[in-house]
């Protein structure tokens, strides 16, 4: 059973209160698009066959047209030649396709209201179609995103991935100790070379007051040079 009934229902159809109603509104938002397709389809028909049935009568309009003016012919050669019976019945004839004429250009009236009604409508629906597409554009992406976020708070929840943060951290902590060791080694090292460099430098000042203490002896000026420094 189709939701809607005829093309007005879906013209006035709102869409919020049929899919707050539905269970499931994407299949509801679905069916709604499928039926105004279909009935987009079957109204399109009917224009085409209105369309048809206006050319058929507008021939038809023309063939009369023409039978009108042949009898009207006819009805003037047969006065001019006295013969008024001919003339009368000619004019009768001429009077029948002039009342068929007549008649075909009300129905074609008919039905030209009736195609440019059928050309409102399309327009509605392809509106209302339009608009329940994009409807369910929406629904599609609010669903992903409400499923997005079962998953997520799924996940969130999950021991696995607690435990998985508590190994993660361990980790760090594992990491912080490691980079600390490097930090501490790098700074004794600093210290230690410091100190051996002032060991270094008292060595070799001692080196130097000896080796200058062996040339004054050498050259005999070392009592001299403490003879000086007692003066």
């Amino acid at each position: 059973m189709g939701i809607f009934s005829r093309t007005r229902d879906i013209i006035a159809a709102n869409f919020n209160e049929l899919l707050d109603q539905a269970d499931d509104p994407t299949k509801m938002i679905r069916m709604i698009i499928l039926e105004m397709e279909e009935t987009l389809v079957e109204v399109r028909a009917s224009a085409a066959r209105t369309i048809a049935d206006q050319k058929e009568m507008h021939r038809h309009t023309v063939k009369l047209d023409r039978l009108q003016a042949d009898w009207g012919e006819k009805a003037q050669l047969a006065l001019s030649k006295d013969r008024e019976d001919l003339a009368r019945a000619a004019l009768m004839e001429k009077r029948k396709a002039t009342d068929m004429i007549d008649q075909l250009k009300q129905e074609m009236a008919v039905l030209d209201d009736a195609l440019r009604a059928y050309e409102q409508d399309i327009a509605k629906l392809q509106n209302r179609l339009r608009e329940a597409r994009s409807r369910q554009t929406q629904i599609a992406a609010r669903l992903e995103s409400a499923e997005n976020r079962v998953k997520l708070r799924s996940l969130m929840t999950n021991e696995r991935v607690d435990d998985a943060l508590t190994r993660f951290d361990q980790l760090e902590r594992r990491v912080d100790y490691a980079e600390g060791r490097a930090d501490s080694l790098q700074i004794a090292q600093g210290s230690s070379g410091s100190l051996a460099d002032e060991f270094a430098a008292l060595e070799g000042g001692d080196k130097v007051d000896e080796e200058l203490e062996e040339m004054k002896r050498a050259l005999g000026k070392g009592g001299d040079v403490k003879k000086i420094e007692g003066e």
